[in-house]
């Protein structure tokens, strides 16, 4: 079934940004060369979504290339990575990493993986870091409203750009190496007496054929989780089936936010992507802005084959006059539920179901009076939807009472600092969900309760975002390459 060794010094479950970068810093110590980096999507250059020729979301079978694939989902949505206030003695975004190794050495990653990022194509020019005594008023300004503006430098790649980044990186890890085995889905985990042996794979065409009983064992004593949101659902079931520590996490439920550039033209300007967080009444629950993509467009990705969400994209050379970016309410659950991403799961299922398998579009004015929005009124809106696909209908059927009364409160508390924030014309799309599976318990070495099971990136819970996910993988091979 798959022409390659059987035994490797490391396997590393996934291909996204936090496997990359392992793999990287592993080539530079001059170590471990015997690696394979086992991915259920594509290389990255024959990663293509058919969306823009075929006009709607096509359910691509066996995998979406948007969430699969080298370079994993994140790199193929906006593209931006966000470093640190120099003057800020903390990390406020990204996850849980500086927790495990400290906010001084955590902004040295980050530091060392830009460096790397520029190495290989990235966009020179840093946003938000020109305008300082503009992005202090809009901040002092949030402040009077309890909304905390988190002011940090980004650079954006462009989805587009990232491909091209990422096939460098990709062909470079290869040259060096490094093994890489694409369109191979990793269906178990081999532990014996609580210690990893390996990994069971079959070809990702059989993703969903459970009966399928050709399986490949591939072994090494030491084996990397990296497998990303997309990977979630999949490493909560390992977790629960081979008895991997975990702890409660959290699901991000919420919309895309479509307005006019006009109204985002100063947050656009001074700092490119505003990273917006508060705690509107009457829950309190922490609601976020988050991937804002000016000049942007509204897309769609699949996950586990069925589930349609929605996502942004913003593009170095094509535009629109659309402002994009989603609010996410974060949910905390614990005893005696806790499976976050059941119940995410639900809720994109529901909002599928009313849009029939498609995205739901919703005026904001629309949610205020109380009724679903119409196509022909979807046709007159002042605002233009930029994902044509996308079904006007009436969100508040799924989405959820303390949810949309988060996201609601939100919007019209960043209206007192936006002007027009809060414009009746202005969109709702949905599902946005990001998941995670609950987080996994890990030592300072990033190991799990099973030996030689390690688990860094998005997926086990311990980063978010391009940036961090790479910053766990440098870290996680000079471990290895430490105590191995």
């Amino acid at each position: 079934m798959i022409k390659m060794k059987n035994n490797y010094d490391l396997i590393v479950v996934g291909a996204g940004p936090s496997s990359i970068f392992l793999a990287y810093e592993l080539i530079q110590l001059n170590k471990y060369k015997n690696i394979l980096l086992i991915e259920q999507g594509k290389p990255v250059e024959k990663r293509n979504c058919p969306i823009e020729r075929l006009g709607q979301c096509a359910k691509c079978k066996p995998l979406c290339d948007i969430t699969c694939g080298f370079s994993g989902a994140g790199a193929f949505s906006d593209g931006k990575l966000s470093l640190y206030n120099p003057e800020d003695e903390d990390i406020h975004i990204g996850g849980i990493l500086h927790e495990y190794i400290g906010v001084e050495e955590t902004k040295k990653l980050i530091d060392y993986a830009d460096k790397i990022y520029l190495e290989f194509g990235a966009e020179q020019k840093l946003e938000g870091i020109s305008y300082k005594e503009e992005v202090k008023k809009i901040y002092n300004k949030a402040k009077k409203e309890g909304i905390h503006l988190i002011d940090i430098p980004i650079r954006h790649l462009g989805t587009e750009k990232s491909h091209e980044l990422y096939e460098r990186i990709e062909k470079y890890l290869e040259e060096k190496g490094i093994s890489i085995l694409f369109n191979t889905a990793v269906c178990d985990l081999m532990i014996d007496n609580g210690t990893i042996t390996g990994v069971k794979v079959k070809p990702s065409k059989y993703v969903e054929d459970n009966s399928y009983e050709q399986v490949e064992k591939i072994y090494s004593n030491n084996v990397v989780l990296a497998v990303g949101r997309k990977g979630a659902n999949w490493l909560s079931n390992m977790c629960e089936k081979h008895g991997i520590s975990t702890k409660a996490g959290i699901v991000d439920i919420g919309v895309r936010y479509e307005l006019p550039d006009e109204i985002m033209a100063d947050i656009n300007k001074y700092m490119y992507e505003g990273k917006f967080v508060g705690r509107p009444g009457p829950f309190n629950d922490k609601v976020r802005t988050f991937c804002q993509n000016p000049s942007g467009f509204v897309s769609t990705e699949v996950y586990d084959n069925k589930l349609t969400l929605v996502n942004g994209h913003s593009y170095k050379e094509r535009k629109s006059k659309n402002t994009n970016l989603a609010l996410l309410v974060s949910h905390h659950f614990n005893y005696p539920f806790n499976k976050p991403i059941e119940y995410g799961r639900n809720i994109a299922e529901n909002l599928n179901a009313l849009g029939a398998g498609n995205v739901l579009v919703q005026r904001l004015g629309d949610i205020r009076r109380g009724k679903r929005t119409w196509e022909h009124e979807l046709a007159k809106n002042s605002v233009e939807p930029t994902l044509k696909s996308a079904v006007p209908g009436d969100i508040t059927f799924a989405i959820g009472y303390r949810t949309m009364s988060d996201i609601l409160g939100f919007i019209g508390t960043l209206d007192k600092v936006i002007e027009g924030f809060a414009n009746p014309d202005n969109l709702l799309y949905a599902p946005e969900i990001k998941f995670y599976s609950n987080q996994i318990n890990i030592n300072n070495k990033f190991e799990t309760n099973i030996k030689g099971l390690y688990s860094i990136g998005d997926g086990g819970g311990m980063t978010r975002g391009l940036m961090m996910a790479s910053c766990s993988g440098i870290q996680m091979a000079r471990i290895l390459n430490e105590c191995l």
